[in-house]
């Protein structure tokens, strides 16, 4: 099975795809600094976005949205089954819903059937927070997909197959056992992740054990990385991640050392100031960044281009020869020129 969401194919065969969750209600920013902000996102590597569709008044920012964002919008759906309605009537390319939340059957069946009129695709969205009740000796993750595969069944009766599931839970045992049982239950496409992960350090670690280990299985078509803390840092850590797999091959791949007491050249700043402009770049390319002579030298061998200090200089290679010397001040912007003329 696949699914579509405005361009983007989901499911086997196709790239997996990261995402991200807009962090701001939708009318506290300018729609058109949204949009902005999408195409950073987009070059950084986000193939999809989704906002929270809370209101009435959400309907003219998310339409202005919808029909200027490079990627495609989902609008995420709580309880109110006319704001799924709204959202589809207002260009949502994707809406995610909890039919257990929604209320009767007939409020689920409505959106279906305004979704498959405008051919939108749908997340079955499930928390482990959010389940209906279960007895005896249930786990939680057979309860998810017992849920899923009850909706998916509406969803079918209904003539609508444009849908994703996602089945996710703050313990990451619990989200990759249900995501493992869903699968071999069903082949629609999944949208996975450890919500609630927490801050960026701690988010990446969980969501790289629970993930890695998924889509090294073949489990998993979309990915979020939630974190309390920059989409930026989202978008990067899910792309970092199907890098890693060797699920997405384009890109910049940045090696930078940890620093020591031996640096002459602060790589944490450096780094910090230069990766977003960095990985944004469309270029299949490896930069380094290094702090000192045990190192540097020897990694900029392996590199396009390299950064290294040594004594009161930053010194510049390409393909492992040095081709320049600045002050720290101006190693950016010799870095970026360099990348620029290649």
């Amino acid at each position: 099975m696949e699914a579509k969401a405005g361009s983007l194919l989901i499911g086997k065969g196709h790239p997996v795809s990261v995402q991200t969750m807009y962090s701001s209600p939708l009318q506290s920013v300018p729609p058109e600094e949204v949009v902005s902000k999408i195409s950073s996102l987009h070059a950084l590597g986000c193939d999809m976005i989704r906002f929270s569709f809370i209101s009435e008044e959400d309907a003219a920012p998310f339409s202005y949205i919808a029909s200027h964002s490079v990627i495609p919008v989902v609008a995420d759906i709580h309880f109110d089954y006319r704001m799924a309605l709204l959202a589809l009537e207002s260009g949502a390319h994707k809406i995610r819903i909890n039919p257990g939340n929604i209320g009767a059957r007939w409020k689920t069946e409505e959106v279906v059937k305004a979704a498959l009129d405008r051919g939108a695709a749908i997340r079955i969205g499930l928390n482990s927070g959010s389940l209906p009740p279960h007895a005896g000796n249930e786990t939680v993750p057979s309860v998810m997909v017992r849920s899923a595969l009850e909706y998916l069944g509406w969803f079918t009766s209904w003539g609508f197959s444009n849908t994703v599931v996602s089945l996710k839970s703050s313990d990451t045992d619990e989200t990759v056992e249900a995501a493992r049982l869903f699968a071999a239950a069903s082949d629609c496409p999944q949208h996975i992740g450890v919500t609630e992960a927490g801050s960026p350090v701690i988010s990446a670690v969980r969501s790289a054990w629970a993930l890695g280990n998924l889509l090294s299985d073949g489990i998993g078509d979309t990915i979020r990385i939630s974190m309390t803390g920059d989409v930026e840092d989202e978008v990067i850590a899910g792309v970092e991640l199907l890098r890693t797999l060797g699920l997405r091959k384009k890109g910049v791949r940045l090696i930078s050392c940890p620093r020591c007491g031996r640096h002459a050249f602060d790589t944490i700043a450096f780094e910090q100031k230069i990766r977003k402009r960095l990985l944004s770049l469309d270029k299949d390319i490896t930069v380094a960044i290094m702090g000192c002579l045990v190192n540097g030298p020897g990694e900029a061998k392996g590199a396009d281009y390299a950064v290294t200090g040594m004594k009161d200089k930053v010194y510049l290679y390409r393909k492992g020869k040095l081709i320049g010397s600045v002050s720290s001040d101006e190693a950016e912007e010799a870095l970026f020129e360099a990348i620029g003329n290649e």
